[in-house]
């Protein structure tokens, strides 16, 4: 999978490292790699079938033949070989019902187990959690456009662990590092947090759940802000000032 960088490029030393942004070999925060379907005439062969849902041996993360979209991105550590979170974003023509059925069936087949509290299921919308070999996982299932759209995010906590992302139980965690020797700080949560200057010197900080607003200063001087909203056992990369917006890592 190929490494992707995102937003427009801004002056290098206003640079905030972010998920997949600006990543340089000793970074230890987070490349993103994504995939998707690259020939359109598969996919609108693929809305005209008939019949139950079939699955895709070659993708990543079980998703089924009869798609108009799909996307999967994996958030990876420097230094670490297994993504610390997968996810798959689809778009199916197919009723809500059985696209429910289709990723039941192909989840429990890879051992995925569906745990029954807080489980959600209506006619037009569905929120499962499962527990995977590798971790927690959410599939979260929704009606557009006359198609089902599906979200599906499985976490590698042991992966997360070895990249030190993961937060004290009951938080969550913000990662963030500047990349050039002048002097930055960050401005959150009624304190100032120095951030060194150098090739890399990523931080991090655990905050209780909650939205945020945050600004990043350069030589003193403000260069950007932003606002996050964070939820317990998440963990965040935070963008710059050239309008990245914080991202999800965990």
């Amino acid at each position: 999978m190929k490494m992707v960088k995102r937003g427009t490029k801004a002056p290098a030393r206003w640079r905030l490292f972010a998920c997949g942004l600006f990543l340089l070999a000793s970074c230890p925060l987070p490349a993103q790699a994504e995939g998707s379907v690259p020939h359109l005439s598969r996919l609108y062969l693929a809305q005209l079938q008939d019949g139950p849902l079939k699955l895709d041996p070659g993708a990543d993360l079980p998703v089924p033949t009869r798609i108009s979209h799909r996307q999967f991105t994996f958030n990876y550590a420097d230094g670490v070989k297994a993504p610390i979170r997968r996810t798959l974003k689809a778009s199916i023509p197919a009723e809500l019902s059985d696209v429910l059925a289709f990723y039941r069936t192909e989840l429990a087949k890879l051992g995925w187990q569906e745990v029954a509290d807080g489980a959600v299921v209506a006619a037009e919308q569905a929120e499962l959690s499962f527990t995977s070999p590798e971790g927690p996982a959410t599939l979260k299932l929704g009606r557009a456009k006359d198609e089902t759209t599906v979200d599906l995010v499985q976490r590698n906590p042991e992966a997360a662990a070895k990249a030190k992302f993961l937060p004290i139980a009951g938080q969550a965690r913000l990662i963030f590092g500047y990349l050039v020797p002048d002097v930055a700080s960050l401005a959150i949560n009624d304190q100032t947090i120095k951030i060194a200057g150098g090739e890399n010197h990523p931080q991090t900080l655990d905050l209780p759940p909650g939205t945020y607003s945050y600004e990043l200063l350069v030589s003193g001087h403000p260069v950007g802000t932003n606002t996050i909203t964070v939820a317990s056992g998440e963990a965040w990369s935070l963008g710059g000032d050239n309008g990245d917006k914080p991202s999800r890592i965990y």
